[in-house]
């Protein structure tokens, strides 16, 4: 006799045989969810990966230019020094508007590209984009004057504005102001 023709005759063997197999396929369906969670997870660690992927050349190509940017910034300033330091008697000669000229297209060029001067003179200090390298006499905490232009790429400075901040009135005045107003009010 066969152990199926054994089993079959024997209903005691037939129960222990069919809780077997239930837990047999409670252990298969167990494996078969494992794997299909650990199939999900792959795919939106894939998917995940893709759009990071994306975002990265996105952004590479995006800021691909600051190097060569920053390199020329320096140009731009010392093409505004040299015209800023003509006389004005030279203002009509061709070959002084033709520098002039020259200025306005290389910053035609870099604003094409996303680089935009910060704004500084008569701003609040910003430290995330201006560097103060004096303070002086003025609106405490507002820029005074611009030393060296900042520029940014898009939404990242490449180079911030180098100012000169008040740091207001000296005591003496300051007192002063204070003793005028109350006897003016007085």
């Amino acid at each position: 006799m066969t152990e199926e023709q054994r089993a079959a005759s024997d209903p005691a063997a037939t129960d222990e045989r069919a809780e077997e197999l239930r837990s047999r396929l409670e252990e298969a369906r167990a494996e078969a969810e494992r794997y299909l969670n650990n199939w999900r997870r792959a795919e939106a660690d894939l998917a995940n990966y893709k759009r990071r992927a994306e975002q990265e050349r996105e952004e590479m190509k995006r800021y691909a230019n600051a190097s060569l940017i920053i390199n020329i910034l320096p140009v731009l300033d010392d093409l505004e020094r040299a015209l800023g330091s003509l006389d004005a008697r030279l203002a009509g000669l061709t070959w002084f508007d033709g520098i002039r000229l020259i200025a306005r297209k290389l910053q035609a060029v870099l604003e094409s590209a996303g680089v935009r001067e910060i704004p500084a003179e008569g701003q609040s200090f910003d430290p995330r984009l201006h560097e103060a390298i004096h303070f002086a006499e003025g609106e405490e905490g507002k820029v005074l004057a611009v030393a060296q232009k900042g520029y940014t790429l898009h939404d990242r400075v490449l180079r911030p504005a180098l100012v000169i901040v008040g740091k207001g009135k000296p005591a003496a005045e300051e007192g002063q102001a204070s003793q005028q107003e109350s006897q003016s009010n007085g």
